[in-house]
């Protein structure tokens, strides 16, 4: 799969449930990190079995998605060119359609189909480069939502554009998590809480006698710095960050950007805040606050680049309905 290594240093969200009674936490690793399902049962063999579904079908889910599977539904898409049809997995399909809806919602700022682009910008050893007109204008007319053509009713995609290189690390974690939720349920869990790396985190019924999941965001930088104290039912957190010195391709104009230092959404799901997690790294403040203010239960917290108006390092900037004393920073 494409996930992103997990960093400890760098992690977005913390656990704050080691009080919480009656909890057993099981742990497996994929997508290039450590998933984890916390849940509170009174049968821990029982509560075992139900995990070990979920990572089974989390297994499942990364070799479907993985563009590094070489007869895989993300390498056959790379591959396949102009005008032809190509049916998909209901896993895949499911992932380019969220991608898609986010796509058009952020007006393009979540882009599945920047591989190429980002690849013009980076050498082999991935350290930064300037490509030529040519290439930067090759690659911009091979990158966008718009040049893959979905069937909703076949389940299949077509290019009108060939070769696109489509990624789906920045939402293939989230819907993961997302598809172990669904397992869990299948087995009559509700009360539960499923981590990605600690950047991707759904909550599921609270625990008993709590008001949630009790989670914490940190600074990436610095994790002694509370940002906010959360307590988590029926919704989703991702974060997403920049390393110090690097860029982050803005997908709307092909060319790299400062982006901001790191950047939070809380969803209805995992996928689209994994998405959106994402999207908020190159929006505009006021773009994000138009896209909270626009769906009913979605909310950003953003760390921006040193203000010059403001003697600090970053600012960091809360958009959308946070609740009274969930904001500590």
């Amino acid at each position: 799969m494409t996930g992103k290594p997990d960093n400890p240093q760098r992690s977005f969200v913390r656990s704050d449930w080691a009080s919480v009674p009656d909890v057993h936490r099981f742990a497996h690793r994929a997508m290039a990190t450590t998933f984890e399902v916390v849940v509170q049962h009174e049968n821990k063999v029982y509560a075992q079995q139900a995990a070990d579904a979920t990572f089974d079908e989390l297994d499942r889910i990364e070799h479907e998605l993985s563009r590094y599977v070489e007869n895989g539904d993300v390498a056959r898409i790379n591959n396949l060119p102009a005008g032809q049809t190509l049916l998909l997995g209901l896993d895949t399909f499911e992932c380019l359609r969220i991608s898609a809806r986010v796509h058009a919602q952020t007006g393009g700022a979540f882009d599945v189909t920047v591989g190429l682009l980002v690849d013009c910008w980076r050498d082999k050893d991935k350290k930064p480069r300037t490509p030529s007109p040519e290439e930067l204008a090759f690659a911009r007319e091979h990158t966008g939502m718009s040049l893959l053509h979905l069937d909703a009713n076949q389940y299949t995609v077509q290019l009108a554009a060939s070769p696109i290189r489509v990624d789906l690390g920045g939402v293939g974690k989230g819907y993961g998590v997302d598809r172990m939720a669904a397992t869990l349920r299948d087995w009559s869990i509700e009360r539960a809480l499923i981590h990605g790396g600690f950047s991707s985190v759904l909550a599921l019924d609270a625990p008993q006698g709590a008001a949630g999941w009790p989670v914490t965001l940190s600074d990436p930088r610095d994790r002694s710095r509370t940002l906010a104290r959360l307590n988590l039912k029926h919704v989703a957190v991702s974060g997403s960050g920049l390393e110090k010195g690097k860029h982050i391709i803005d997908p709307r104009i092909g060319r790299p950007i400062d982006g901001k230092i790191a950047a939070w959404s809380v969803a209805p799901d995992a996928a689209t805040g994994d998405a959106l997690s994402t999207a908020f790294m190159v929006m505009t403040v006021e773009e994000v606050q138009a896209y909270c203010a626009r769906h009913t239960g979605v909310a950003g917290l953003l760390i921006l680049p040193t203000d010059p108006d403001v003697q600090r390092d970053e600012r960091i900037v809360a958009v959308g309905p946070w609740r009274e004393g969930e904001l500590v920073y």
